[in-house]
């Protein structure tokens, strides 16, 4: 680049900078007076929005403003006015028997939005957002319940939770039949096994002998699984003769839950969520499909 003094363009007649660059010379084209002055008015603006509201951060909060404005103060607001608002409306469902709850369309309305509300926040991450469940998590959407799904077993469970070490309501795990202590033998859990599958209207393995498997059911499972296998809620026992399995029905699953046993945990939300929220949780689970 060479050192030249501005001069006047020929193609367009406008003053040059003087600065040229490989022979294309730079016009002086200066920004349009109405930008410039909107420019420096954006900056004269945000010398007083510094000053208005709060803005500089320091080292243990920030400045505060002159009107000392705060969105998150106005959230705070809106949050307090949307308690004030539950806790009116929400006055009855905490006194209402379930059962009135389930009567009064209202109570019932507010108490579905507000089970459905604290599902998603709190039960979600277990049963999933639609309640359907997986491998050891129960689908609260069939009729399939281990310690029952009346209106009042679900409340009962969902205040006291599943083998909570702080409650002693909801117990019963299902001990371990294999390994070093266990009562029976490998080949015998095998024949246990499928003659548990026989119980659903599954074909056991050929080659076993399902005889001997139902007379060990008989000695060993029926303390809780009943005769017949149909499970007792009050245990906590599940219906072996149902098409709904937890962990699953094939061979190798039911072998692994006979050998190892099974001891699945839910919280108990009683304390964690007042109790208003607790019986709204349990209208709406009731209300989801599988309840009796």
């Amino acid at each position: 680049m060479a050192d030249h003094k501005p001069e006047i363009d020929v193609a367009t007649g406008r003053s040059t900078t003087g600065h040229e660059w490989d022979g294309i010379k730079e016009l002086n084209s200066p920004l349009p007076k109405w930008w410039v002055y909107l420019f420096y008015a954006t900056i004269v603006w945000s010398i007083g929005y510094w000053v208005v509201y709060p803005a500089w951060p320091m080292i243990a909060s920030h400045t505060r403003g002159v009107i000392g404005y705060s969105s998150r103060m106005d959230v705070a607001a809106d949050l307090d006015a949307l308690r004030a608002r539950r806790t009116q409306r929400g006055a009855a469902l905490a006194t209402a028997p379930l059962a009135d709850i389930q009567r009064d369309t209202n109570l019932l309305t507010l108490a579905l939005a507000q089970g459905k509300a604290a599902f998603g926040d709190n039960c979600a991450p277990c049963h999933g957002l639609s309640a359907t469940g997986s491998r050891g998590y129960p689908n609260l959407r069939d009729d399939a319940w281990l310690w029952g799904g009346k209106l009042e077993d679900i409340h009962q469970t969902i205040r006291h939770g599943i083998r909570n070490a702080d409650d002693q309501s909801r117990q019963g795990p299902m001990p371990p039949f294999g390994g070093a202590a266990g009562m029976l033998k490998p080949a015998e859990i095998v024949q246990v096994a499928n003659f548990v599958r026989t119980l659903s209207g599954q074909a056991p393995r050929a080659g076993i002998d399902v005889a001997k498997g139902k007379e060990l059911f008989a000695a060993n499972c029926t303390a809780c699984h009943g005769d017949e296998g149909r499970g007792n809620r009050d245990l906590g026992a599940p219906n072996l003769t149902g098409q709904v399995w937890l962990y699953g029905s094939d061979e190798k699953t039911i072998i692994e839950t006979i050998t190892n046993g099974r001891g699945g945990v839910m919280p108990g939300w009683a304390g964690r969520l007042d109790e208003t929220t607790v019986k709204a949780l349990a209208i709406y689970v009731h209300a989801l499909g599988g309840g009796q």
